[in-house]
């Protein structure tokens, strides 16, 4: 049997991808196709935004010419696929030619003809559709925001809106003189989505008023601190058909995702444990508002919703119970806060500290092995999966582009563009039980002072 490989995109899955395809599948008797992984196009300083990686998946399968697909992840894999499946021929399109002749030592490489007049590139450029977001705050993560967007095709920043107009006009000097909207309804009223970044209590409001006007919303998180109001946007955003995302970046993350993968295929066995930790030592000023009782300030509604995310995508959010117990200061403010969340087959933990330093890695206990995540485990750009025998461990690294709201704008404008109302990688469901917990929190329901 002669087995062939080939790689791709598949972006946009056009005639000139199937064309190729068909000429791979000529020269032998098996052929593999490799699916590059959403992050593709990061070395080129863009994202794709058309098709997710399981979408181009399928698209290469509705063919009927692959025999099996598989996933490239890292540089170098090229190699490693060739010699464990035990391949024989190399095809790539010819506007590779000499690129992979470094191949010739493991295979034959053959460079095929493609079809002229057509790519994916060519596609998005007659049919791109531009999204114009508008900014709703102007404060830290607004600052980091926007210049982000410029690596994400059909993103753009149309407008700026602040209670704070001087703060606006100091940002839109900052960021290329962005234009100022006066009033939040303006602002809407230009835009096709609009991203929240402002306090925590602002959120439910500025959401649901955006969903009731037909906009998109990309919220900052967390979402809410009330599993009601979760419900009620998540709703309203589904009866309109917008998408409504919750912008936790690590949700978003490739590295974070493909360890989910990892973990979900069975390499440590049943999880039976999660554990994660994230914590801020920096100034009381600087915390001026995240410690500010009016402003919902503390560990838990700054910070919780990124260890809780590992936990409810691993373990669900059908938790039976959480016992919180948190250390106050004066203010009535959580510094620290631990959890332990149970589950019908495994329990969980977070751990979070603003003011208290603690280990911020992550940690999946399985019946096989362990995933571990180093500090800090929320920008994941590398992680090990661990046994008994020692040599059988694995490591697994990847690149991430700080501060990494790339990824969650490129997820938000790709549901805009197809249509996806909701994305698998932050769904309604997780926002919703996160928001719950929160919600527990100020109810102080099994809340326990320390």
């Amino acid at each position: 049997m002669v087995k062939v490989i080939t790689y791709g995109t598949y972006d946009l899955l056009h005639q000139g991808h199937i064309n190729l395809l068909k000429r791979a599948k000529e020269l032998g008797d098996y052929l593999i196709v490799g699916v590059t992984n959403d992050s593709f196009d990061r070395d080129r300083g863009k994202l794709n935004v058309r098709n997710n990686v399981l979408e181009r998946v399928e698209a290469v399968k509705a063919t009927g010419l692959a025999d099996q697909i598989i996933i490239e992840d890292y540089v170098g894999q090229k190699i490693d696929d060739i010699q464990k499946y035990d391949v024989d021929i190399f095809a790539i399109g010819s506007d590779w030619e000499g690129k992979f002749d470094y191949l010739n030592e493991f295979c034959k490489v053959v460079y095929l003809p493609r079809t002229e007049g057509i790519s994916s590139t060519m596609l998005r450029a007659e049919s791109e559709r531009v999204v114009k977001i508008g900014v709703v705050g102007c404060g830290r993560i607004a600052e980091r925001f926007v210049p982000e967007t410029s690596h994400v095709d059909a993103a753009e920043v149309a407008g700026i809106y602040d209670l704070d107009r001087k703060k606006a006009e100091e940002f839109a000097a900052r960021h290329g003189g962005l234009r100022i909207y006066d009033s939040y309804e303006e602002l809407m009223g230009n835009v096709d989505a609009v991203y929240i970044a402002t306090p925590h209590l602002s959120h439910y409001h500025q959401a649901r008023q955006a969903l009731e006007n037909g906009l998109h919303v990309l919220c900052e998180t967390p979402l809410v601190l009330n599993s009601s109001q979760a419900k009620e946007l998540y709703a309203l955003a589904a009866e309109k058909s917008l998408v409504l995302l919750e912008a936790n970046k690590t949700a978003f993350c490739p590295a974070f995702n493909h360890l989910v993968t990892l973990v979900k295929s069975g390499l440590i066995g049943d999880v039976v444990g999660v554990d994660a930790s994230e914590s801020k030592l920096w100034g009381s000023e600087r915390l001026k508002r995240e410690l500010d009782p009016a402003q919902a300030g503390g560990s838990l509604f700054e910070m919780g919703s990124y260890p809780l995310l590992p936990i409810v995508r691993l373990l669900g959010v059908d938790y039976e119970n959480v016992n919180i117990y948190s250390r106050m200061n004066e203010d009535g403010v959580d510094v620290y806060t631990r959890g332990i969340m149970r589950f019908g087959n495994a329990v969980a933990s977070f751990q979070l500290g603003l003011g208290v330093k603690t280990e911020g890695s992550l940690i999946i206990s399985g019946t096989k092995g362990y995933a571990y995540v180093p500090s800090p485990w929320w920008k994941t750009d590398y992680f090990e999966l661990r046994y008994e025998d020692q040599n059988s461990n694995k490591k697994y690294f990847y690149s991430w582009n700080e501060p990494g709201l790339r990824y969650e704008i490129r997820e938000f404008v790709s549901c805009i563009i197809n249509e996806r109302t909701v994305s698998s990688r932050m769904t309604p469901k997780e926002s919703i039980c996160i928001a719950g917990i929160m919600e527990q929190f100020i109810d102080r329901k099994n809340v326990f002072e320390i």
